[in-house]
């Protein structure tokens, strides 16, 4: 199943950058968790279908198969957790929001109500793929985007969520190794992508994630049966994205392989996230474990517009892979593919030399 002409699927919150991506000859996909209101969602996918030069592109939703209850979710947040972030927001020094910012704002997007606003704002545009983050979407989900003649991806960490997947109707798998930025399980890619190859077999291609980013890492997941690579964290340092301030760039660039942590702080599932003093003062003996999502969000929002604003590279809040060492200088999405490409057609041919 090809989808581009690349076979590199890149996944941004940015629809400037996902649009570069497939006008560039991958596969782009936007990431809609930060819209809070349908509005602004079809706004930037009008954006995709005008700026992609006709070419396929897809979304991503985050979207749990089973409906959580919703109501009066902020009563539901104990005191002592108000109070640590409290607390640590005035130990690091954060400043308030400015006057007349709405606290909160990025919340909506992860509840289910919201994601389902998000599939039926997708599917009055021509996006060729819908995947969801948190696994299978609700089979009425399944259904919708396949009438529309829509794919369906889903993202495992594990052999038996992948079949669970292809059993439920999903059209491609992404196996995302613990390597991977953002929501990840606890199996490396090099073990995990010929797990999922060998599980799934001719049911579904599989989409190798975490820890891609160069062409040799690219040959790398073919040799492990994939049928391309999802990447997330290497578009982050592309001059299209704009979004954030600039302390993230900063704090991106600086950062090695090693200065990652995979911790439930930031939704309440486990993600990899930039380690700084923010994610440094949740691992204080002190600190209190942290909550199911979305009560997680919730109680971070705030705190997270606040780090951002801040201005401080040391505490953004922000997902991100262990490949974030490689992430030394922003470029444009079109260069990045092109080294891409580059270096593993030069991959490919070389290994071709040895047989």
């Amino acid at each position: 199943m090809k989808l581009s002409e690349h076979p590199i699927f890149g996944f941004s919150p940015s629809e400037h950058v996902a649009a570069a991506v497939s006008r560039a000859g991958g596969f782009g996909v936007l990431g809609c968790v930060r819209f809070n209101e349908p509005a602004d969602l079809d706004a930037a996918l009008d954006y995709m279908d005008n700026n992609t030069d006709g070419k396929p592109y897809g979304v991503d939703i985050v979207m749990p198969a089973k409906v959580p209850i919703e109501t009066d979710l902020a009563s539901r947040i104990p005191s002592q957790h108000k109070e640590f972030v409290d607390n640590t927001l005035r130990k690091l020094g954060v400043p308030p929001l400015p006057d007349g910012t709405p606290a909160g704002d990025g919340v909506l997007g992860w509840l289910h109500s919201v994601a389902r606003s998000h599939v039926d704002v997708a599917l009055n545009h021509r996006p060729t793929l819908i995947a969801n983050a948190l696994g299978s979407p609700p089979p009425d989900v399944i259904e919708r985007a396949h009438a529309a003649g829509l794919l369906v991806a889903a993202l495992a960490g594990k052999a038996d969520h992948a079949l669970s997947h292809v059993n439920n109707g999903v059209d491609l798998i992404v196996a995302q190794g613990y390597e991977a930025g953002g929501h990840t399980g606890e199996i490396a890619s090099m073990v995990l992508v010929p797990e999922i190859v060998d599980a799934v077999g001719d049911r579904a291609p599989v989409l190798a994630a975490g820890g891609i980013g160069s062409g040799r890492q690219i040959a790398a997941a073919l040799a492990l049966g994939a049928s391309a690579a999802w990447m997330g964290s290497a578009w982050l340092v592309t001059s299209e994205y704009q979004m954030g301030v600039s302390a993230v760039k900063e704090a991106l660039i600086k950062a090695t392989s090693s200065d990652t942590v995979r911790s439930r702080i930031y939704t309440g599932k486990p993600a990899r996230l930039l380690r700084n003093k923010w994610t440094d003062a949740w691992a204080e003996p002190d600190a209190p474990a942290p909550l199911p999502m979305p009560l997680q969000n919730i109680l971070v929002s705030e705190a997270h517009q606040r780090l951002m604003n801040s201005g401080d590279p040391d505490v953004v809040p922000m997902p991100v892979g262990q490949i974030v060492g490689r992430m030394n200088a922003i470029r444009p999405v079109a260069e990045v593919i092109a080294d891409l490409v580059s270096e593993l057609d030069d991959t490919l041919k070389r290994l071709g030399a040895m047989r």
